[in-house]
């Protein structure tokens, strides 16, 4: 139960109730759990919101949450798969969860570009967590950098060793808030081709950012000195902006 799907359970009642601190939730959020396991963090929320979305996909766990918050009315207990929820039919939330390592990623990808996502406090792998609040010319820095960073901003909370996991994982953890921002980071012309050119450039870290853009544009070195940008780069030398700057010229191109 629970380690099959890759939950190691936080029960230390310090920080579980510092995690809920740093959410800023109020009484007037609806705030969404994923991966609720036994409802430790789960307690503590529906103490501060309005409503809580508690998702867990583990029937037994499931079970336990039903026996032990049968009285709770702010409650909603929902046995599913996180990422087949549909949060697009909720009104403006947060979420607050300490999320199963193996949907890390694809929960985040599946959230972040929710417009009635308001923020998202989550426990995660340390080595994750700072890739989402990295910098450039760093080895953390990545497609998720910028894939989060473009919706949101991002801080780093504080850490939490393994030994207040149950089962411990073999890695540091770390809690991060995520907010969402009122307008993107950077203005770019066409979403679409913004990310492809994101993508392409990290799915061939090791190469120049002229050999990646090689599949999108022709003489890509020619089209990256003329914008001002050194083609000899690689992908984590280059900032949001200069993404943004490489793919709106495309979009003037390409009409």
């Amino acid at each position: 139960m629970g380690k099959k799907l890759g939950q190691h359970f936080l029960r230390n009642k310090e920080i579980l109730k510092r995690i809920v601190e740093v959410s800023e939730i109020n009484s007037s959020d609806t705030v969404v759990e994923i991966g609720a396991g036994m409802g430790d963090l789960t307690e503590f929320l529906i103490e501060k919101a309005k409503e809580v979305i508690a998702i867990e996909i583990d029937p037994a766990l499931f079970k336990i949450l039903k026996e032990r918050f049968f009285s709770k009315e702010n409650l909603k207990l929902v046995n599913l798969d996180a990422l087949k929820f549909p949060y697009e039919e909720l009104p403006n939330f947060k979420v607050v969860a300490n999320i199963p390592y193996y949907i890390t990623k694809p929960i985040i990808f599946r959230l972040i570009e929710l417009k009635n996502l308001l923020s998202m406090t989550v426990t995660l792998q340390k080595e994750v967590a700072e890739r989402i609040i990295a910098k450039p010319k760093t080895k953390a820095y990545s497609l998720l950098t910028i894939i989060v960073q473009y919706y949101t901003t991002a801080d780093l909370k504080f850490y939490i060793p393994p030994h207040f996991f149950t089962p411990p994982p073999e890695v540091t953890s770390a809690v991060v808030k995520i907010d969402r921002r009122d307008t993107p980071a950077v203005e770019v012309e066409d979403e679409k081709l913004f990310f492809k050119v994101v993508r392409s450039a990290f799915s061939k870290r090791r190469k120049t950012i002229s050999n990646s853009l090689k599949s999108i544009v022709d003489e890509p070195k020619a089209f990256l000195l003329n914008i001002g940008i050194d083609p000899m780069k690689r992908a984590e030398e280059l900032s949001i902006e200069d993404f943004a700057k490489i793919s709106n010229r495309l979009t003037i191109l390409k009409k």
